[in-house]
């Protein structure tokens, strides 16, 4: 019995996630380059980037679109759905219509983490670059969102990234954020402590990371909040609100 008892608890730790959910929104680049196609693919995908899964079923986008020039434009007649590890995700194209900062954002529907008994809904952006605009840190307005200290593109590894977290427009202070990079399978995470990073903002929702490797980032400030579950009440959720970066080794 001791022996059974032993075997499960092993299995639960073997099973218990070591990185957390990260919703990844990729674009195919982001500086898109004066000469040739100004179109940027997205890829919207539910994962564990760090370990490179398992990817979690997507639902219907409540919002996705664009900023630009101080406009939003909806972007989800533009989304198409797409199979990854037999779940569901989705993606999109966009041709840039002339230089300027690109602000795409999804609002994604709520998703029941049954492990955590409550919804997940992280409110997600990235920047793409065309021309060197100067609208790196425009708004989207969501209910959890980090506005760049840091200009979010053209940055070296080793460069710091810096944000503020907002919660409904205003500062958190002291707000958690999660910090995982898109494994592309080269590095063998050695313990659970290294999948995720943590940091804290300070009393002016502030924080700072300096980034140890190329590739892409996701920076998630998460709070606690209510949302509207599928029969209409109230219901406990993680609300969460992520920026993607990426980072270019010097040569």
């Amino acid at each position: 019995m001791l022996r059974l008892i032993f075997a499960l608890g092993i299995t639960c730790l073997a099973m218990s996630p070591a990185s957390a959910h990260f919703q990844e929104l990729i674009p195919s680049t982001d500086i898109v380059p004066d000469q040739g196609d100004h179109s940027v693919g997205l890829s919207l995908v539910f994962t564990h980037p760090v370990e490179g899964g398992p990817t979690m079923d997507m639902g219907q986008p409540v919002a996705f679109g664009v900023l630009a020039d101080g406009k939003k434009i909806d972007l989800r007649g533009a989304l198409s759905p797409k199979q990854v590890d037999g779940k569901k995700a989705f993606e999109a194209r966009y041709k840039l219509p002339k230089p300027n900062d690109y602000v795409f954002y999804l609002a994604p529907a709520p998703y029941w983490e049954p492990a955590e008994k409550h919804f997940l809904v992280h409110h997600t952006k990235v920047v793409v670059d065309f021309g060197a605009g100067e609208s790196w840190d425009a708004l989207v307005g969501a209910p959890m969102e980090i506005q760049p200290l840091t200009r979010p593109y053209g940055l070296w590894t080793s460069n710091l990234f810096r944000g503020i977290v907002l919660k409904d427009g205003k500062p958190l202070p002291n707000a958690r954020i999660e910090v995982e990079w898109i494994n592309d399978t080269s590095i063998k995470i050695p313990a659970d402590a290294f999948a995720t990073q943590v940091v804290k903002a300070d009393q002016n929702g502030v924080f700072a990371y300096a980034i140890p490797r190329a590739g892409w980032w996701g920076f998630n400030a998460i709070t606690e909040g209510k949302i509207s579950g599928p029969d209409g009440k109230s219901a406990d959720a993680e609300i969460g609100g992520t920026i993607w970066i990426k980072a270019v080794d010097l040569k």
